[in-house]
């Protein structure tokens, strides 16, 4: 069955917020399961690697039939090294690092607001450092609101360490993230890359470096790990929905996306995802919606909304 443009830009569309949506519901969740936070990095990184690797092989084939020397890491990123290295530092490493250990000590309504709602935040203001994008006066009031958000999540989290609280330590390491995913998109944007291609190398960078390492220290004990013992159920369905979902299926579908909608449209509909995540934390997991949290994405997402919008 042949599907319309406007078909698959939508379906894309859907399947970007709903992965985005269950990727921080389903990280929280599994703060209560098994398994560590690096070790679902861990399986992060493999499940996307048992793709994107033998894709990146056969990209990267008529290439090297042709003789031409092409992408690095053994050929498996078809990037050069550089740009590998610094992209699988920032887009992979220390991104799924400090997200997933951030659900160890903080709620998803937190994560809905500081994670997914301050990428524009950081990317503006990277963007501003690294590439000297100006910043236009209705932009600012958008990242106003944003940063005014993210004080009414974080801000009260922050008293409350006081008291011996430790749910701030989580809010630190989603704002943390984020700046981490928004220093890989100006990378890209930079460069100019192609985002299925980077995607690639971030990835083949965590499989030659992290993967191998982490395994051994795991296996002699160095570091902690439940990778041996967690039910194998638990192991598969990680690699699956963390690796082949939110890395493999999420990047396509959101470049899909970008295709058909162009970027200003398409950040303007994934603005959902704050307060989506939020609602689905409240009803699925139980978690309570205080008044700050409330005010808190309000202001997050108009200010994504009337940032983006305003300078289309």
């Amino acid at each position: 069955m042949k599907f319309s443009p406007r078909a698959i830009g939508l379906i894309a569309a859907l399947v970007t917020i709903l992965i985005w949506t269950s990727f921080i519901v389903i990280a929280r969740a599994s703060a209560s399961h098994s398994l560590l936070p690096l070790d679902i990095a861990f399986l992060r990184i493999l499940g996307a690697g048992s793709v994107l690797l033998p894709w990146a092989w056969w990209l990267m084939r008529p290439q090297r039939q042709a003789g031409e020397k092409v992408g690095s890491l053994l050929g498996l990123s078809p990037l050069p090294i550089r740009i590998t290295i610094i992209g699988g530092l920032f887009g992979s490493f220390i991104f799924s690092m400090l997200s997933y250990s951030g659900f160890f000590f903080a709620p998803a309504t937190h994560a809905s607001v500081l994670l997914p709602g301050s990428l524009p935040l950081w990317t503006t203001l990277i963007a501003w450092l690294v590439l000297s994008q100006s910043i236009s006066k209705v932009r600012a009031i958008g990242l106003v609101c944003i940063v005014l958000g993210d004080l009414l999540v974080g801000g009260s989290s922050l008293l409350k360490a006081f008291d011996g609280g430790e749910v701030w330590v989580g809010d630190v390491m989603f704002m943390c993230a984020a700046c981490s995913w928004s220093f890989y998109t100006v990378i890209v944007r930079k460069e100019g890359l192609d985002a299925v291609r980077a995607t690639m190398a971030v990835t083949a960078f965590s499989c030659v470096t992290f993967l191998p390492l982490y395994a051994l220290a795991a296996w002699v004990e160095l570091i902690p790990s439940h990778l041996g013992v967690a039910p194998w159920q638990e192991l598969l369905f990680q690699a699956l929905f963390q690796g082949i979902g939110s890395v493999v299926i999420s990047g396509i579908s959101f470049n899909m996306m970008v295709r058909h909608y162009g970027p200003v449209r398409s950040t303007m509909m994934t603005a959902v995802v704050p307060a989506l995540s939020a609602l689905c934390a409240v009803v699925l997991l139980d978690e309570p919606m205080y008044w700050n949290l409330m005010a808190g994405l309000a202001l997050v997402t108009c200010g994504i909304l009337f940032g983006v919008r305003k300078s289309s």
